[in-house]
């Protein structure tokens, strides 16, 4: 079949979250305030990370890059979200592909990112002599590299695939972003190829984290059970827990969404979205920092820094 790029269908219409005209406004206000927080937390927490010199380790590293995901994910869904309250919700085809590819391409990076900081934790608890090595900053340049570029080959596949099919009719999108599943649904050419393309992406980029994060944390368990002191145990443990939370949230939600049942109602697919793409980055500033001495100490600074300036 030759390649399209062409589409009858010019714009597209978000049907959004819920068409029960009471919650418009209600659901406005809840989600404008989650998002203006999930903004104000990842920069708070990035500006922490380049003003304080203590908190330039490779763990800080991650939660830099995890925090900055975060930022332009939430704000690439959103404020499009925001708009389908309050008006009809048209988006033109170019927009949504452009949406679509940012938000895949963010999506596939946080599953990486969350990968490399478990590797670094065990690398800190499983091998704490040799961590400066095995975390220099070279690797962790190149970690991240790897992170961003798998996340730009998973994006653009879906959009190379994306321009091949036509629209002929159709052009309610069921959803309140412009995601791969409830465009397929809209297409009125053969989707094989799109939902080989999605197979793929999707195992590999839940497949690879996923057995990287269980051998990661297998390993490190086992090193913590191996720790006479009960205060050392705690204190490795601490060092984790804030990052199980977060693993364990976005990749229930998102696993939910890409391996669910076939029974799955749309508004299922829609909820499961919002935990791993609107309150996840919301979150994330709060699971990384209520409990983190490093945190609260460069907060205090800074302020104390603002105060006298």
């Amino acid at each position: 079949m030759a390649l399209r790029n062409a589409s009858s269908v010019k714009e597209f219409i978000l049907l959004g979250l819920t068409q029960q005209p009471g919650l418009q406004l209600p659901l406005f206000f809840l989600f404008l305030g989650i998002y203006v927080v999930s903004v104000l937390g990842n920069l708070g927490l990035i500006v922490l990370i380049v003003l304080n010199p203590h908190l330039h380790t490779p763990m800080y590293y991650f939660l830099f890059n995890l925090s900055f995901t975060d930022l332009c994910y939430s704000s690439v869904i959103t404020p499009r979200m925001l708009v389908g309250f309050v008006k009809q919700n048209i988006i033109s085809h170019a927009e949504c592909l452009t949406q679509l590819f940012f938000f895949a391409f963010f999506v596939i990076d946080e599953c990486y990112i969350l990968t490399a900081m478990a590797y670094d934790r065990y690398a800190a608890i499983c091998k704490p002599l040799l961590y400066q090595v095995t975390m220099s900053h070279q690797v962790c340049l190149l970690m991240t590299m790897g992170v961003y570029v798998m996340g730009f080959a998973g994006a653009l596949s879906h959009i190379v695939c994306m321009l091949r099919l036509t629209f002929c009719d159709g052009n309610i999108i069921n959803h309140y972003v412009c995601d791969v599943l409830p465009l397929l649904k809209l297409s009125c050419t053969s989707t094989s190829i799109n939902e080989m393309v999605v197979f793929i992406v999707v195992g590999v980029n839940v497949i690879v984290p996923s057995l990287t994060l269980f051998v990661s944390y297998t390993l490190i368990l086992s090193n913590i059970l191996s720790i006479h002191s009960a205060e050392g145990r705690s204190k490795a443990f601490s060092t984790c827990g804030s990052h199980v939370i977060a693993v364990s949230f976005f990749f229930g939600a998102a696993g939910f969404m890409y391996l669910k049942p076939s029974s799955a109602s749309v508004d299922e697919e829609k909820l499961s979205t919002i935990f791993y793409t609107i309150l996840g980055p919301m979150l994330n500033p709060f699971i990384y920092s209520i409990r983190n001495k490093d945190v609260h100490l460069a907060l205090r600074k800074t302020l104390m820094k603002l105060r006298f300036a």
